[in-house]
């Protein structure tokens, strides 16, 4: 009976000890965890510096200080963003379209793309406000780079015939839209698993002030312009 009593006293000074809460807050500390585990994983981060970063800020910036004399680099006109973006009128019919064109956008560009939805509705087109009509990524920093060095080095080289990009497609404001007839021309893209050969919307956003000093950017950069 001796060991019986004693057991149960350890049991109570075990229970007098713990503080008052001391599982709930355990649970809760506990529940975001379980929580973050069931969500998708992340992007992957990209470690070290871009090499078009890289050049960007060794060759690029003096050539550009020397051709429109600006007194300081921080004048100097920089990559703000690009966007991608996939327009899908058929999706108002077949939903699943957009599901695939967003796994497309996504191993192209490395991040999860936003579906786009229509602002108005258009009767002619069957189209209600508030639909699904696209998707879209926007790429900053070393994803952006990472991106347009591969655009201008990998991808376009390898559309057919191709002569060069045009030198016409700037807004007046110095960014620079370019656009895609085919997506099987990205490496990430096989060609037996697509579902519909589809186009993209490329828009290069930089801080120039005019589409000269935009022009002279991405040419430095490496934009292959048309001759």
């Amino acid at each position: 009976m001796a060991d019986k009593g004693s057991g149960k006293d350890k049991g109570k000074a075990a229970a007098k000890g713990a503080p008052k809460g001391a599982d709930k807050k355990a649970a809760k500390a506990a529940a975001p965890e379980a929580k973050g585990a069931e969500k998708s994983s992340p992007p992957p981060v990209l470690k070290g510096t871009p090499r078009l970063k890289e050049y960007y800020r060794d060759e690029c910036v003096p050539q550009m200080m020397q051709e429109f004399r600006y007194k300081s680099p921080m004048q100097v006109p920089r990559l703000k963003k690009v966007v991608v973006n996939i327009g899908l009128g058929e999706a108002i019919q077949n939903i699943k379209l957009l599901e695939s064109a967003s796994v497309e956008l996504t191993a192209v560009t490395g991040q999860k793309p936003v579906v786009t939805r229509a602002k108005k509705s258009i009767a002619a087109f069957k189209l209600r406000e508030g639909m699904p009509i696209g998707c879209m990524v926007t790429l900053r920093r070393s994803r952006m780079y990472y991106f347009l060095d591969k655009l201008m080095n990998v991808v376009l080289p390898r559309v057919r015939d191709f002569r060069g990009v045009s030198e016409k497609a700037f807004d007046g404001r110095g960014n620079y839209t370019l656009g895609i007839k085919e997506q099987i021309i990205f490496p990430e893209i096989e060609y037996d698993q697509i579902d519909k050969v589809r186009g993209m919307n490329i828009t290069i956003v930089t801080s120039a002030p005019t589409d000269e000093e935009g022009k002279f950017l991405l040419k430095l950069l490496g934009m292959p312009f048309r001759r």
